[in-house]
């Protein structure tokens, strides 16, 4: 990409994810982009076909950024979930979250926890729909459908993600990551059957 357009493309992402954070998405203008950006109209229509445009750009690449957390972090062995590994990972998330905080604010509030529960699903369903197939979740002998234990595990984490940005002086992000990890290890994750490996956790 010329470099130029990449620059452009950087100062319209940032005046956007300011301005959401502090107006909400549906009171963004494009002018109101254009004006923080310090660039006209025509310009801002040159990158992106609108506003909605721009933001899921903006997520898919906050997304892909997570998805290459998991990619890089060993947090399945022999069907076993590494707790430690998840516990690490997930701290490098909420760190990442608390060092851009407007980033944080404009995803929650430029769309609903059910986008980004979806998106999220997505993601664990591919990195572990190995680790999944394995299973046969059962309750009082009724085979859990593995669809739900995901949107189950996906929920908790959306729910507490979506809290914890607005309440980020309440908990660090070592300490989010850890009390997350614990109540899924410690209960969820093995009632519905799958193994954990706590390691030094």
């Amino acid at each position: 990409m010329d470099l130029r357009i990449r620059r452009t493309n950087q100062h319209i992402n940032k005046a956007f994810i300011k301005l959401v954070a502090q107006k909400g998405f549906d009171k963004v203008t494009i002018q109101d982009i254009a004006s923080e950006a310090m660039i006209n109209r025509a310009t801002f229509y040159a990158h992106y076909k609108d506003k909605q445009d721009l933001f899921d750009q903006i997520l898919a690449g906050f997304m892909q950024n997570f998805t290459k957390l998991l990619q890089n972090g060993a947090v399945v062995s022999e069907n076993n979930l590494e707790i430690e590994q998840i516990k690490k990972i997930l701290t490098q998330f909420y760190k990442y979250l608390k060092d851009h905080p407007d980033l944080a604010q404009a995803l929650i509030h430029g769309v609903t926890k059910e986008i980004l529960t979806e998106k999220f699903l997505s993601i664990l369903k591919e990195q572990y729909s190995d680790l999944f197939q394995t299973l046969e979740v059962k309750n009082n002998d009724t085979i859990v459908p593995i669809d739900f234990v995901s949107a189950y595990l996906t929920g908790i984490f959306v729910g507490t993600l979506v809290w914890w940005v607005e309440n980020q002086d309440k908990l660090t992000p070592e300490k989010l990551a850890n009390l997350v990890i614990t109540l899924i290890s410690n209960g969820h994750l093995t009632v519905i059957g799958i193994n954990v490996n706590h390691g030094q956790f």
